[in-house]
C-alpha cells in the first residue's frame, strides 16, 4: 500500500478520475453482504475481552500470588488488545507476564507469552532471546520451535527459520501449514502458499473451531487477494464476519478492495468510520490518507497523514510504526527518515527494511548509497510490491534503465495490490 503524500499532475489527475466510473454490476464489493457487520455497538469480541479481564482481575485480588490467575488476566489483556487496539492492554499484559515468570516454577509457557507480547510490540531481538534461552533448557520444544520460526522471519535470518520449519515438518498438522505458506510467500511461490492455506483451511472446517476458522478465513482472503483472486477473496472476508462480526482485519480488507478494485472511496471510508469507533489505532488514517490523495483531495490527505503521525507517536508504540513513519517522513522530514530507517534496520535486516532504507537514502540525495543499499540487501530477496517500486526508484535514478523495465511490467500486474495512487506513480517509472 503506497501512504506517501504524492503530488499529481493535471494528466495524472485526469487519468485516475477516468477510472472511477466502477459499475455496481462489476463491482466485488456488495453492501448487503456485510452491512450488518458495521453497526458500531457490535464489539462483541472486545466485551468478551473485558469480562475475562474482569473475572480473573477480581480472582488475582483474592490471591496476588495465584499463578494461574496472573497468566490467564495476562492471556485477557492480550485479547482486550487484539480487540480494541488499546496499546495500553498490551503493556499491561507483558507486565504481568513478567510477573509470572518471576513467581512460577514451571515459567515455559509464560516465557512464550511474554515472547508473543514483544512480537505484537515489534520487539523482535528480545523475544529471540527469551526463546532461544528457552529452547535451550526443559521446554515443550515443538511450540517454542513454532514461534521461534515466527521470530526468526520477522528478523531477517532466514536460513534458521527454514531450519526450524524442518524440525515440525508435518503436512497434516495446522500449526505447520500455515508457517510453511509463509515460507512459500516469502520465497515467491504464491500458489504454492495458497494451497498450503487451503489444507490449513480443511484442517480448520473438520476440527469446526472458530478461531482456527477466523485466523484461516481472514488470511487466506488476502492471499487470494495477492493473487488477484477477488471474488474468492472477498467470499473469505465475508466467512471470517459471519463467525466475528467486529473483525476489523476482515472489514479493513473489504475497504480495499472497495477502494482499489472498485473505486468506490466513499464505502471505502464508510466502512474504515465503522471500524475506528471500536478498534482506533493509527494506521487506518494512512489508508484514509491516499484514498484523499486519489480523490484529489490534497489539505485531507496532509491532515490524515498528520492525525497519524500523532498517534503513532505514542511513546506505548515504540517501535511498531516505524516502518509506515518512515514512508511518511521521506516526504516531510527526508533526515529524520533516514535516521529512523538506519535504525529499523538495526532492529531487524529484512529485504523490506533495507529498501526503506534504500528509499530514504534516495531521498537525501545519497542516490549510489541507495543503489548499493537495493543490489546488496534487496535485489533477489523479497518479491514485496513496495521493495520492488522503491527499488525501480532507486535504479531510474542511477540511470539503470534496463533494471526498471521488468519491475514495472511486474508491478503493473500488481495493480490490485498496489492500489490505483501507487499504480499511477508506476506508470511513470
Amino acid at each position: 500500500m503506497n501512504i506517501k503524500y504524492l503530488i499529481y499532475t493535471a494528466t495524472i489527475a485526469l487519468a485516475v478520475a477516468s477510472c472511477k466510473n466502477e459499475t455496481k454490476e462489476t463491482a466485488v464489493v456488495k453492501t448487503s453482504s456485510y452491512e450488518s457487520y458495521l453497526n458500531n455497538v457490535n464489539k462483541q469480541s472486545t466485551v468478551n475481552a473485558e469480562d475475562e479481564v474482569v473475572y480473573w482481575s477480581k480472582r488475582l485480588d483474592k490471591d496476588s500470588t495465584g499463578i494461574g490467575d496472573i497468566g490467564a488476566l495476562a492471556g485477557a489483556y492480550s485479547s482486550l488488545f487484539e480487540a480494541s487496539g488499546n496499546i495500553n492492554a498490551l503493556k499491561r499484559s507483558e507486565k504481568l507476564y513478567k510477573r509470572a515468570i518471576e513467581i512460577a516454577a514451571s515459567k515455559d509457557p509464560y516465557v512464550r507469552g511474554l515472547a508473543h507480547n514483544y512480537i505484537s510490540q515489534h520487539r523482535f531481538k528480545e523475544a529471540k532471546q527469551l526463546l532461544e534461552d528457552l529452547y535451550k533448557g526443559p521446554t515443550n520444544k515443538l511450540a517454542t520451535e513454532l514461534m521461534l520460526f515466527d521470530v526468526y522471519m520477522e528478523l531477517g535470518e532466514y536460513e534458521k527459520a527454514d531450519q526450524m520449519l524442518g524440525n515440525f515438518r508435518n503436512n497434516g498438522d495446522y500449526n505447520y501449514l500455515i508457517r510453511v505458506a509463509k515460507w512459500s510467500d516469502h520465497n515467491g511461490e504464491l500458489d504454492s502458499a495458497i494451497r498450503y492455506l487451503e489444507k490449513a483451511k480443511d484442517i480448520a472446517d473438520s476440527r469446526n473451531t472458530d478461531p482456527l476458522k477466523i485466523w484461516t478465513y481472514s488470511n487466506i482472503a488476502d492471499f487470494y487477494g495477492h493473487a488477484g483472486r477477488l471474488t474468492d477473496s472477498y467470499d473469505h472476508y465475508i466467512k471470517t464476519l459471519e463467525l466475528q462480526p467486529d473483525n476489523h482485519y476482515a472489514k479493513k480488507g473489504i475497504a480495499w478492495m472497495a477502494y482499489s478494485k472498485d473505486k468506490d472511496i466513499k464505502e471505502a471510508n464508510r466502512i474504515l468510520d465503522s471500524i475506528l469507533v471500536n478498534h482506533n489505532i493509527p494506521d487506518y488514517y494512512l489508508l484514509k490518507a491516499e484514498m484523499a490523495e486519489y480523490d484529489g483531495e490534497t489539505k485531507k490527505a496532509d491532515a490524515y497523514l498528520d492525525t497519524f503521525m500523532e498517534k503513532a507517536s505514542n511513546p506505548a508504540y515504540g517501535a511498531m510504526y516505524n516502518t509506515y513513519k518512515i514512508e511518511v517522513l521521506v516526504d516531510r522530514d527526508p533526515a529524520r527518515a533516514l535516521e529512523l530507517a538506519t535504525e529499523e534496520v538495526g532492529n531487524r535486516a529484512t529485504p523490506e527494511t533495507y529498501q526503506l532504507l534504500a528509499l530514504a537514502q534516495l531521498k537525501n540525495g545519497k542516490k549510489e548509497d541507495a543503489l548499493k543499499t537495493i543490489e546488496t540487501y534487496v535485489e533477489g530477496k523479497t518479491s514485496e510490491p513496495m521493495a520492488l517500486y522503491h527499488s525501480a526508484m532507486v535504479y531510474k535514478a542511477n540511470g539503470l534503465k534496463d533494471k526498471v523495465v521488468p519491475l514495472k511490467e511486474e508491478l503493473e500486474g500488481a495493480s490490485y495490490e498496489i492500489g490505483p495512487v501507487l499504480a499511477a506513480e508506476v506508470d511513470k517509472l
